[in-house]
Formats: C-alpha cells, structure tokens, sequence
C-alpha cells in the first residue's frame, strides 16, 4: 500500500468515526469538516475531481453545521 493510500484511507475512516461521534459533542463535527477537507485532498492527489468537488462541499456544509451549533449552544 502506497503512502497516497494509506492517506486515502486514513482519511476517509477519520471521516465515519467523526460523523458517528458528531451527537457527542460539537468538536466532532468540526473534526468531520476537517476529515472531509483532508478527504478531498486525497481525492485531488488521485485526479479524482468530482469526489473532490463532492468532499470540499461536505467540508464547507460541516463547517458551517459547526458554526451554526456553536452558536446556539449555551455555555455551561
């Protein structure tokens, strides 16, 4: 396995554990956006465009669920 793989993968397994994790607190869905950034670098090292348009995408909706949270969220 190749570095870009192991990178790949690491990734996007980052990804499902922050996305299961995100009810816990909201750090994980800033982490989810930061998975899904490092996702579509993966996807742009591999000429793998609309996957990287796709995961940029995801990046900027999390960050976005993560602000918006963050916002609404008393603190305690």
């Amino acid at each position: 396995m190749s570095a870009i793989e192991i990178y790949g993968t690491l990734s996007v397994s980052l990804m499902m554990l922050f996305y299961a994790l995100e009810k816990r607190s909201p750090v994980y869905v800033l982490f989810f956006s930061a998975a899904c950034l490092s996702s579509s670098g993966y996807a742009v090292a591999i000429q793998s465009w609309p996957f990287a348009v796709v995961e940029f995408l995801w990046a900027g909706i999390a960050f976005h669920r993560w602000k918006t949270i963050k916002r609404n969220k008393p603190l305690t």
